[in-house]
């Protein structure tokens, strides 16, 4: 598994960089700032493709506010498989989320092969399936017992 780098500076010319936004697009801080200033994040656009960038809104509320963008995001990168989405710590920053709270959002995100995620948020999703997997088992063993 590939992981998003934590510092992303440049990007070759299929890659394109996630990062969270608030919907008025006002990309003053944080990734978005980065993404304004090296790959062309739209000021006033706060969803979607733009530039080598793709922003997913993550400041007008709870975590559950997030999730219908990122599985815009989901389908966008679906399409656009010719392109590698390195997704950065959306809402982890100045949003003010844990990662505990965002990478459960990502998890069909995982099974693409043109998406990396952050280190962290790949092993979140990875101890929240064992642990599901886990429960599954221990209920089918009850069940037979």
């Amino acid at each position: 598994m590939k992981y998003t780098p934590e510092h992303i500076t440049e990007l070759g010319p299929d890659d394109i960089f996630v990062f969270g936004s608030n919907l008025a697009g006002n990309h003053a801080g944080g990734a978005a700032r980065i993404a304004r200033l090296k790959f062309g994040a739209i000021q006033g656009q706060g969803e979607g493709l733009q530039g080598q960038s793709y922003a997913i809104p993550t400041m007008q509320g709870g975590v559950e506010t997030i999730r219908p963008y990122v599985d815009r995001f989901i389908d966008v990168a679906r399409e656009c498989d010719q392109n590698t989405f390195y997704v950065t710590r959306i809402g982890c920053g100045i949003a003010g989320f844990t990662d505990e709270e965002i990478a459960p959002l990502f998890k069909e995100a995982m099974k693409l092969y043109n998406v990396r995620l952050p280190e962290s948020f790949v092993k979140i999703i990875r101890r929240d399936e064992a642990a599901a997997q886990q429960t599954d088992t221990q209920q089918t063993d009850a069940r037979q017992a």
